[in-house]
């Protein structure tokens, strides 16, 4: 949005796909790019595995709602 650079606006772009698409899935965009942040994918992550971080995939919605429950839990009980 406020990119300057080629790159800049690259990355922004990816980052907004990302949160639209995790909003898309009925996912919270925080607990998502923290869950892809917390796996950290790389350029050598095959397109298999890619597809298991995305947001329809049953085991990363399970490790995203787990991210959200977890921050609700204090002390024990839940807030």
């Amino acid at each position: 949005m406020f990119s300057d650079r080629p790159a800049g606006v690259e990355a922004s772009a990816i980052i907004y796909s990302i949160v639209e698409t995790a909003k898309l899935n009925q996912l919270n965009p925080y607990y998502y790019l923290r869950y892809l942040l917390t796996v950290c994918p790389t350029k050598d992550t095959s397109n298999e595995e890619l597809e298991k971080l995305m947001p329809w995939n049953s085991h990363t919605r399970t490790e995203v709602e787990n991210l959200y429950i977890r921050d609700l839990d204090v002390d024990g009980s839940k807030v």
